[in-house]
């Protein structure tokens, strides 16, 4: 318990001390505590636990986890800390177990669900156990939860001109054609500015997840209704997307996700929404030959299974490369 004191304290140090500093302020502990004791009722369980919850929150900061992630993590490891009732360092593989158990049957929640508490139960006990404020990771011997594969819809062709012809205005058919021909997320959309649009190269620079740049590409149909919605507008907000009324504020992701779905409805096209152009925009791309690294690359994921998740290779391909490759 000392040496887990010590390197609290020097971890809370460490924006304020170089190493040398830090290497002197833990001899300088040890010195002063040798031959004290310190058992875990010394501190407070409440304490011990936000300390560390929120030393965990602070490392996957670092790492460049989304705010929107961070708040899901917190929200899910103080929901688990709350039910079960005993400080992390007391939480036993049943606990976990039981908790799952009840969670799903209380909120007839999905495996999905299930899952994704699970794994992020996991990040949280593996790293208190690679930091040492515990020996061994309880969520270890809970395996992942099988789910079964959806395979999620993706706009056709049909439905992508039924969505052009159907916009109203410039700014409708600029976005539509932006988030098919590039797959960027919502979010990197809606925080564009005019100025980071190069026309000449086709291509604009996002900030996706955890603030990391990359670059996007969009077609030259893009390109064209881009210019023409920008050539359309009277205001001075650098922001790429705006309302259509004054005073003209730049569009946020709600906005964008309520046009697209009365559009849909108005269309009667069913579940338009900004994340199924970007599934559209990948199934395309490996459905026409493109590596999968090159589609990971455009969507900015880190893991290629992630990119694998989004794109779904259409059958009939599947059965045209079987006959060309094995006959």
């Amino acid at each position: 318990m000392k040496e887990q004191l010590i390197r609290e304290i020097q971890r809370r140090m460490l924006p304020y001390l170089t190493n040398e500093q830090l290497t002197h302020l833990r001899e300088a502990m040890n010195s002063a505590l040798q031959g004290i004791q310190i058992s875990i009722s010394d501190l407070t369980e409440e304490q011990s636990k936000t300390d560390a919850t929120g030393a965990f929150i602070a490392a996957k900061r670092i790492e460049g986890c989304s705010e929107k992630t961070l708040t899901y993590y917190q929200n899910t490891i103080d929901a688990m800390m709350g039910e079960v009732g005993k400080p992390f360092h007391q939480i036993t593989t049943e606990d976990l177990r039981q908790y799952l158990t009840d969670y799903q049957i209380k909120r007839q929640s999905s495996k999905v669900t299930i899952d994704n508490i699970r794994r992020i139960l996991s990040s949280f006990f593996s790293w208190l156990e690679d930091e040492d404020y515990i020996i061994k990771s309880p969520v270890r011997r809970i395996h992942k939860v099988k789910t079964p594969k959806i395979i999620k819809e993706i706009y056709t062709d049909e439905d992508l001109e039924v969505l052009r012809d159907g916009c109203e205005n410039a700014r409708d058919l600029a976005i539509i054609d932006l988030l098919a021909s590039s797959g960027m997320r919502i979010g990197e959309m809606v925080g564009l500015n005019r100025e980071d649009i190069n026309f000449a190269e086709r291509e604009c620079i996002v900030f996706g997840k955890g603030d990391k740049e990359r670059p996007v590409y969009f077609d030259a149909r893009t390109k064209l209704h881009l210019q023409n919605y920008l050539d359309s507008r009277t205001d001075n907000n650098p922001a790429l997307f705006v309302s259509l009324r004054a005073p003209y504020n730049r569009l946020q992701i709600g906005g964008v996700e309520t046009r697209l779905r009365e559009m849909g409805t108005r269309l009667q096209l069913s579940r338009v929404h900004p994340h199924k152009f970007r599934r559209t925009m990948a199934t395309t791309a490996i459905d026409k030959g493109m590596p999968i690294e090159q589609v990971q690359q455009l969507l900015g994921h880190q893991k290629i299974d992630t990119t694998m998740h989004y794109a779904m290779v259409k059958q009939q391909n599947v059965k045209l490369a079987h006959r060309k490759y094995i006959g």
